[in-house]
């Protein structure tokens, strides 16, 4: 059996899953929380609570140790196999071995089964915020993995323009960077004189078809790559330039 609570008007609220196989405590955890701004959701049994809890979409998990079907511990085992969501332990009073193992499969925090309303709010808001700050950091990394390439020793950096080969720094031209993160971004693909010129565009370069040639061939200067046998460019005839992945010729 599921139950929820109606959103709080104006505010998007909190998500829940309070898995306890007590009907009554979960009736009033959801009368408690439902005005505050959180939507609880109730499960009585391991399998069910596990089952729910895999479908995402909550911001907590309050979760007792004792249960039918299956137990706290195996659920939250499970649980985080794939989900990082926090989970808030109950553990009956003054049972420190719970606490612990519970602690240790990764559970967030726990209350005791005797625990008050306000001490509840303070630790779900407790969990939540840090699962939000956590979340922030995580995608504020990921962007700025996004502007960033390392292919055959190369490291470009787009947000902060800079480039480095095995380590060492690269002082290219801003029109010599762009060539470079362009052929960088597509390794093994050859790209016409025509595509970069498309590709940096708009930025207020001077330049022209044959001059992309200028341009590479003082790129491979600052790379110390040999036309001829190369480890970083590669001219296709008649066809543009291509990077190369480390290894190849």
């Amino acid at each position: 059996m599921r139950n929820s609570a109606d959103s709080t008007e104006n505010q998007p609220n909190i998500r829940i899953l309070l898995i306890d196989d007590d009907p009554k405590l979960c009736r009033l955890v959801t009368d408690y929380l439902k005005p505050l701004g959180f939507d609880v959701s109730s499960a009585h049994t391991g399998p069910e609570g596990l089952r729910e809890a895999l479908q995402g979409g909550y911001q907590a998990v309050i979760l007792d140790c004792m249960l039918p079907g299956m137990d706290g511990f195996e659920v939250l085992r499970q649980l985080r196999r794939t989900s990082s969501v926090p989970v808030l332990m109950l553990t009956a009073l003054g049972d420190e071995s719970d606490r612990i193992v519970g602690l240790e499969l990764g559970a967030d925090d726990y209350l005791p089964k005797t625990f008050s309303t306000r001490e509840l709010l303070a630790r779900l808001r407790a969990v939540t915020r840090r699962s939000a700050i956590t979340a922030s950091a995580v995608a504020a990394q990921e962007a700025a993995a996004a502007d960033q390439i390392t292919v055959n020793g190369l490291w470009l950096d787009m947000a902060a323009r800079r480039a480095a080969l095995d380590g060492r720094p690269l002082l290219l031209t801003a029109l010599e960077f762009d060539l470079l993160w362009c052929l960088a971004r597509a390794p093994e693909r050859v790209l016409s004189r025509d595509q970069l010129l498309q590709a940096i565009s708009g930025r207020d370069y001077e330049v022209f078809d044959r001059s992309i040639d200028v341009h590479i061939s003082a790129l491979r200067r600052k790379l110390g790559d040999d036309p001829k046998k190369p480890k970083y460019i590669k001219t296709v005839r008649s066809a543009g330039y291509m990077l190369l992945r480390e290894g190849e010729q």
